[in-house]
């Protein structure tokens, strides 16, 4: 199974009760055979532009765990999914990952030495 990030854009109007939607997701993504590693709520924003008449919408990541046929079934599912206003699945870049994690791993013990 390949790692992905899925950050899914759910409507406004379902803040209140935004347990319903993200249960909604989270089994699109287990029905296709996937894995929920870590799930992060970022919060109501405002979009950069209108998107079916809506100014803002709320943030949710993911990151998953899914088998090659998989993001066809989960994004077919999200086009048709009235909560989702947007979504984006990408593929989890191994090298840039572990890449950021020596640099952030460096750079606390570079500025012990400096001082």
């Amino acid at each position: 199974m390949k790692e992905y990030e899925l950050t899914v854009l759910i409507h406004p109007d379902l803040e209140a009760d935004l347990e319903t939607p993200l249960a909604k997701v989270r089994e699109i993504i287990t029905s296709a055979g996937g894995e929920i590693i870590k799930e992060d709520n970022w919060g109501k924003k405002k979009l950069a532009y209108r998107i079916k008449r809506e100014d803002f919408a709320v943030y949710v990541y993911f990151d998953v765990k899914l088998p090659a046929d998989a993001p066809l079934k989960i994004s077919n599912t999200f086009n048709i999914t009235e909560e989702v206003l947007r979504y984006l699945l990408a593929t989890v870049d191994e090298k840039g990952r572990r890449a950021l994690e020596e640099a952030k791993a460096k750079s606390p013990e570079g500025g012990k030495e400096e001082e």
